[in-house]
């Protein structure tokens, strides 16, 4: 196995972690009354991000692409600060954290950690690692497949979030929950 194959089978594993823990997020959300919004966009998010591992490993394997320490060495450390990132927004949000889109009345916005600077501080990690994550063994195709299809993907899940505050706000004015 090559360090390459490693990192992303360790991100593979992150991933895994990640699902694990929003299944457990996901049961304590819907215990305080959560209401999922936008679960028809899931399954795309969930093959792109398969998709971009996929990619990763194919693009290196197929075409070749050799470990350019100029470009590979920011790239991964890119890469890790994402996952610092993510990580940083899941400790912040504590079970408010969620793969999907739930969102809990009665439970105010969080507005402390990375949310302190930015609305979706987890959104600006994905966006970093897809162009990192690839570009660590010089996968410019799978960094811009995947860069593109992302900014679709989000504008689309961050018109659901904003649906789905405007409806918490709606029918409980004075606080709301903070969808992940």
């Amino acid at each position: 196995m090559t360090p390459y194959s490693l990192l992303i089978l360790l991100v593979a594993l992150e991933r895994l972690a990640e699902l694990v823990t929003a299944r457990r997020h996901s049961a304590w959300s819907r215990a305080r009354g959560g209401v999922e919004f936008g679960a028809g966009h899931y399954p795309a998010m969930v093959a792109l991000h398969t998709g971009l591992l996929v990619g990763c490993l194919a693009e290196t394997a197929l075409l070749h692409r050799p470990f350019t320490p100029a470009l590979g060495w920011p790239a991964l450390a890119a890469a890790l600060l994402a996952q610092a990132l993510r990580w940083w927004c899941i400790r912040t949000l504590g079970p408010r954290w969620n793969t999907r889109v739930i969102v809990v009345l009665g439970l105010p916005l969080v507005r402390t950690g990375p949310y302190r600077w930015l609305h979706h501080p987890n959104y600006l990690a994905v966006v970093l690692e897809g162009v990192a994550l690839p570009l660590v063994h010089g996968n410019w195709i799978t960094a811009t497949v995947f860069t593109a299809l992302n900014a679709w993907l989000l504008a689309t899940r961050l018109r659901c979030e904003k649906a789905a505050l405007a409806t918490a706000t709606a029918a409980a004015p004075s606080s709301v929950g903070a969808p992940a």
